[in-house]
């Protein structure tokens, strides 16, 4: 069994704090040393991905000091313990099992006689059974005529990780032409938000997935009562046009509401649950199984690489602890997660929920206070409209904010356009360069609200295209990094007190 301390008591972080400042990013990024580097601090990520942290400040003897707080906080044996079925989510004393989703990793992990490998796959054939129906023409409307769009009612992981995901791929389907459903998302209890989308759609063609764990969230089920009105209005029988994603022991799992439920557990929390019924009940209708499918392999693939004890062969677990190293010796507040991909951009808002209500904490595992910050801020919108928006604190502002940036060589359409001897895409990929050698050298200017310090440090991870493996593998990295620094800080990375409290209703004044 893996032991448990907080961060301050190890003796390989009291080394690794004596490094602040140890390498100048400005000096080490500057001319053909920078080249070197680029060459020289690069990792494989699984499905074609490379995770590249030249402009980071670090060196051997930084990331020495790294490796040795990785064994001495034992990293790779608590990953093993999670995907083994140990209670890793100690507030609510529950096994923490979205890899197992993945169905690669790890022993059988059984629980009241039930395996939980078997119980995964077994819903995702279930949602992939019931997409191809839908598909065929097997499952209709009351006119016995082809459902064209999917809606999915949910908030918070029901909602930001399955919408990333579907903005991430609705292109590459129409381009591989794997594309079967458009797709839409409620979220919002705000009526404005389900008006608008019921607006937007042609409602006896429509297809709505209510996604409640428990069956009694307050967000979901108002939006589901705004849903079935509407359709009862169009003359439509709500029960022809909806399906669950819920657990087996919510009032949804056996009503006669739905055409079908399809199961989750307490095992998965809602952030990480794009990989389980949550997810694979809309991708699979967007785009068909066989691209679930395959954005599960490519997060299983990565989830793999995380089993490294070699921190240079372990893309997740390398990312976490520089980020470890930036935010308690190096003392920054935040990160700037920055796609140059369109098709991305709503996957810093997923990250933001992921990383922030899993190491927002100010308690360990324990219950006990600590003395170190943890968790950063997470934001970012993809390239290049952040340039034109928030660079420009990232670049001079008084606060330095670590950034990762993402890339990838080939646009998703093919549609491209030459303009003064190169394409958009190239133009893209330049401007992504660009900004990470500007960030960390500067430029000086003896006009002091021209002059850029640098020393802003970034990692970037590229690829040859955005696919569904690609963003699998990006997803997992992630999820992993997230997991990671959670361990060092000895935090309990899968339980949101403070998302739960969000959820009591108002009792000071009189909008409830």
């Amino acid at each position: 069994m893996a032991t448990w301390k907080n961060l301050d008591t190890l003796a390989s972080y009291s080394k690794l704090a004596e490094l602040k400042g140890h390498v100048n990013i400005a000096d080490a990024m500057a001319g053909e040393k920078g080249a070197e580097r680029v060459k020289k601090y690069s990792t494989p990520m699984a499905a074609g991905l490379t995770y590249n942290y030249a402009a980071k400040q670090v060196d051997e003897t930084v990331l020495d000091a790294l490796a040795k707080l990785a064994d001495e906080a034992e990293l790779i044996d608590k990953f093993q313990e999670l995907y083994n079925g140990a209670v890793i989510n100690t507030g609510e004393k529950r096994m923490v099992l979205h890899h197992l989703a993945r169905t690669q990793l790890g022993e059988d992990v059984v629980v009241d006689g039930v395996n939980k490998r078997e119980f995964y796959v077994a819903q995702q054939k279930k949602a992939a059974d019931f997409a191809n129906k839908v598909h065929a023409g097997e499952i209709t409307n009351e006119n016995g005529e082809k459902f064209t769009t999917v809606v999915q009612i949910g908030i918070g992981g029901s909602d930001l990780g399955p919408r990333a995901l579907y903005i991430a791929l609705e292109n590459w389907a129409k381009a591989n032409n794997t594309s079967k459903m458009e797709a839409k998302f409620i979220s919002n209890v705000d009526p404005d938000d389900a008006a608008a989308v019921l607006a937007s759609v042609d409602l006896a063609h429509a297809l709505f997935i209510v996604v409640s764990k428990s069956g009694t969230t307050l967000e979901t089920l108002t939006n589901e009562a705004f849903v079935k009105n509407a359709l009862v209005k169009a003359g439509l029988n709500p029960s022809k046009h909806m399906l669950a994603v819920t657990s087996e022991t919510s009032p949804l799992a056996k009503s006669e509401d739905y055409l079908t439920a399809i199961f989750m557990d307490d095992y998965i929390g809602g952030r990480y649950s794009s990989v389980s019924g949550v997810g694979g009940a809309i991708l699979s209708l967007a785009f068909g199984p066989e691209v679930f499918a395959q954005i599960l392999d490519g997060a299983a693939a990565e989830d793999k690489l995380a089993t490294n004890k070699n921190i240079l062969e372990n893309p997740d677990m390398l990312d976490a602890l520089i980020g470890v190293y930036e935010r308690n010796v190096q003392g920054y507040p935040a990160t700037a997660v920055l796609p140059y991909s369109q098709a991305l951009s709503r996957f810093p808002a997923h990250l933001q929920q992921c990383d922030m209500e899993s190491n927002g904490k100010s308690v360990n595992r324990f219950g006990e206070p600590v003395d170190y910050v943890t968790g950063p801020v997470i934001f970012g919108e993809p390239g290049t409209n952040g340039q034109h928006s928030f660079y420009q604190l990232l670049h001079q502002g008084t606060d330095i904010v670590p950034l990762q940036f993402i890339g990838f060589k080939k646009s998703q359409l093919g549609v491209d356009v030459d303009i003064e001897n190169s394409t958009s895409q190239q133009k893209l990929c330049a401007n992504v360069a660009a900004q990470i050698v500007a960030f960390a050298c500067g430029k000086e200017d003896e006009n002091l609200n021209k002059n850029f310090k640098g020393g802003r440090p970034s990692s970037i991870i590229t690829g040859e295209e955005l696919t569904p493996a690609s963003l699998g593998a990006l997803l997992a990295h992630f999820e992993n990094k997230i997991m990671f620094q959670g361990f060092v800080w000895n935090l309990n990375s899968f339980d949101q007190e403070g998302v739960q409290l969000g959820k009591s209703p108002c009792k000071t004044c009189s909008c409830t």
